[in-house]
Parts: C-alpha cells; structure tokens; sequence
C-alpha cells in the first residue's frame, strides 16, 4: 500500500467506497477526516477493492477498511505496512459487526478495547425536527422563549454570500470561550478553517441564524450515508438563550429531513460538551472498538 495525504481529489473514490456500506461513524467521512488531515497526519491508500486511512507521527492507527470484498489480506497488508515502519499495529473505527467478523478471520489474534469519549451520538431526525416528548420538554421551552422575546430573527442556508460573515461570527466565539477550552479548540479552529476554505468542494450543507441582522449561530455537516447526515460544527452565543437548540432545530428542519438519523459525532470526554448531547437522548451511542494487535 502506497500512503499520501490524504487529498481533496481522494474524495471521489472514498464517496464510492462508502457507498458499498452503511457505516454511520464518522471515521469514514470524506469531510471529517480531510478537514481534521493536517492535526492528525491522516494519509489514505488504495488497497484492490478497498480504503485504508492511516494516521499519526511517532505511531500509526489505522481505520478498519473501507470497500466490498475480501477484507482479510488487506488487513494483512496493513500489518505488514506496520511493521515495515517498525511500530505495533493498532486498528481504531471497528463497529459490533466488524468485530465479530475481525474475531472469525483472525480467532484470538486481537485485544479489544473501547472508549467512551469517541463514541458518536447518533439521533433520529424526526426527534431532533420535532423535540417531542416530556425528555425534551426543557428543548422546547428553550425555543419557544427564544421566538418570544427575539422578533427579529432568520435561518439562512449558508452560501457564498455569507459564509464570511459565519467566519467573522466563528472568531468572535473563540475569543469568548479561548479560556475555558484553551489548547484544545487551537487545534478544533484548523480543522474549522478547512471546513470554511473547502466548504463547496467538500460538498458541506450549513445554516446560520441571525438576529438583528447579525450572525449567531452557524451549524456545517453533510450527508454521510443514505440515511445518515453528520453534523461536523455548530457554534452560538451560548449569551442568547435558545441560540443553540433554534439553530440544531432549524438546521434539522431545513437540510436533514431526507435522512433517518443525525450523529452528531463524539465528546471527546468534555463533561459539558457530553451533558449537552445527551440531554436531546440519543437513538444510540454508537460504540466503537481498538484492535491491538496481541504479540
């Protein structure tokens, strides 16, 4: 296998690939893993009828493979591409069905872990469209007070004619949350920066929600697999109350509707980010599984 960086032309034949399956997580969405590439040094190769993203520095981690076909002698290759660079395999991205299938082409030559943090939070559309229910009794309120005490408020689709002003909206929030999330979200804006710069040529849907004219909130994702659509960023001024459930709500009503679930990706272990996910209560947490290669 011949690793690259992972590029933009590459999104093509990764769309295809994904197409054979229905894999709902998002290690195998083109945007997500291009626009997270320069953070993670993720690469990409062909393997026959298959995708392999490989990623890391000092060592590697590799997707569970992507295509139809015989996948065991390119989880081989894999192995043999790892231990050339003289590194221990590790496999990431497994789901249930992976694993058992992992377990009988390869019977006990696998340890399996999980983490809780990297688990995609996966709901269905209709119950983000509606917030129906007494659990998501607060969701509603939350709008209804924004629509009474905001008059002057619109859902825009994003577009080039104000996707600038999304950036400008983007920056303003960092300077507002920089102290809490620090590091972190340095590195969360490169990836954003891309999403904003190949936002056409990713093929990304957004919406935004001015008030007053002004942008304050804005929401990017894209439609993953044929029932799933995957919500990559959503920022608001967490000052307006309601911002974030008018925009996750309208965003849902106006762009999502084809689709049966909405993930909404993982948490990556943030207390507030992983209490505010779950109060809209997942269909499912998606759990996803490390392969270590036993020696």
């Amino acid at each position: 296998m011949i690793f690259q960086k992972l590029r933009l032309e590459d999104k093509k034949i990764i769309d295809e690939l994904n197409s054979k399956n229905n894999r709902r997580s998002t290690e195998y969405c083109f945007s997500d893993m291009f626009n997270w590439s320069d953070i993670y040094n993720i690469e990409f190769a062909k393997c026959g009828d298959f995708g392999v993203f490989r990623s890391g520095f000092k060592e590697f981690s590799y997707n569970y493979p992507i295509g139809s076909g015989d996948i065991k002698p390119v989880i081989e290759q894999m192995i043999e591409d790892c231990k050339s660079n003289n590194m221990d395999f590790m496999m990431i991205g497994i789901l249930e069905d992976d694993k058992r299938y992992l377990e009988e082409i390869f019977p006990g030559k696998f340890e399996f872990t999980t983490d809780r943090d990297y688990f995609d939070y996966i709901y269905t559309t209709e119950s983000l469209a509606t917030l129906k229910g007494k659990k998501l009794h607060s969701k509603r309120n939350y709008i209804n007070r924004f629509k009474e005490n905001i008059k002057d408020w619109v859902y825009e689709d994003i577009n080039e004619s104000n996707i600038k002003e999304c950036w400008e909206m983007n920056l303003k929030w960092m300077e507002k949350n920089f102290t809490s999330k620090g590091e972190s979200l340095l590195r969360e804006q490169v990836a954003v920066k891309k999403a904003f710069t190949y936002f056409k040529e990713e093929g990304l849907k957004g919406g935004l929600l001015r008030v007053n004219g002004e942008v304050i909130a804005y929401t990017m994702g894209i439609g993953s697999t044929k029932d799933t659509f995957i919500v990559h960023l959503e920022k608001a001024f967490s000052d307006i109350p309601g911002a974030y459930q008018m925009i996750n709500q309208q965003f849902v009503l106006h762009n999502c509707m084809e689709y049966t679930y909405i993930n909404r990706e993982d948490d990556t272990g943030d207390e507030g980010l992983r209490k505010a996910k779950l109060s809209y209560y997942p269909h499912e947490l998606l759990v996803k599984y490390y392969a270590k290669l036993k020696v």
